[in-house]
């Protein structure tokens, strides 16, 4: 299913996000590599053990991309011309492996683009929460969309 244009949301609207994803080994191991990040806290078991945590934890970058993407199938499929930003990043918890991430979004606010007619822009609150129900990632992203083409 295509997402939605810009005259498609209003201020407001909330989305429950049905699809959810479970954060693998893989995942975080692969990302930590593609990225060039070696933090031990990502990569080392043993490094790990020794840290308030206990355990290794998920790139919180990852983390941040998952949150988003959880979100692209209901809101901007298809209709994102591009991101403009991400604003108030927070990751109040940190995300393990193992842990299954849910999301819903919601349209903060929305306005005509001045330098594209065919466009609009519209700003998204996006929320995570693991299978405990514990905010594990939050932020407002700003997106160009399209508008709905004409007839």
């Amino acid at each position: 299913m295509a997402g939605l244009y810009f005259e498609d949301f209003s201020v407001g609207q909330r989305f429950e996000h049905l699809v959810r994803r479970t954060v693998t080994e893989t995942d975080n191991l692969l990302f930590s590599a593609l990225t060039m990040n070696p933090a031990a806290i990502h990569l080392d078991a043993e490094y790990s053990k020794g840290t308030p945590f206990g355990q290794r934890i998920v790139n919180s970058v990852f983390t941040l991309g998952l949150l988003v993407g959880l979100s692209v199938y209901d809101t901007t499929y298809g209709t994102t011309i591009g991101n403009l930003g991400w604003e108030e990043v927070r990751f109040p918890r940190p995300v393990l492996i193992g842990d299954t991430l849910r999301a819903a979004t919601a349209v903060l606010s929305k306005r005509e683009s001045q330098s594209r007619p065919d466009s609009g822009i519209v700003v998204f609150e996006h929320r995570a929460w693991n299978q405990r129900d514990e905010e594990v990632v939050s932020c407002r992203r700003t997106a160009l969309m399209l508008k709905r083409p004409s007839a």
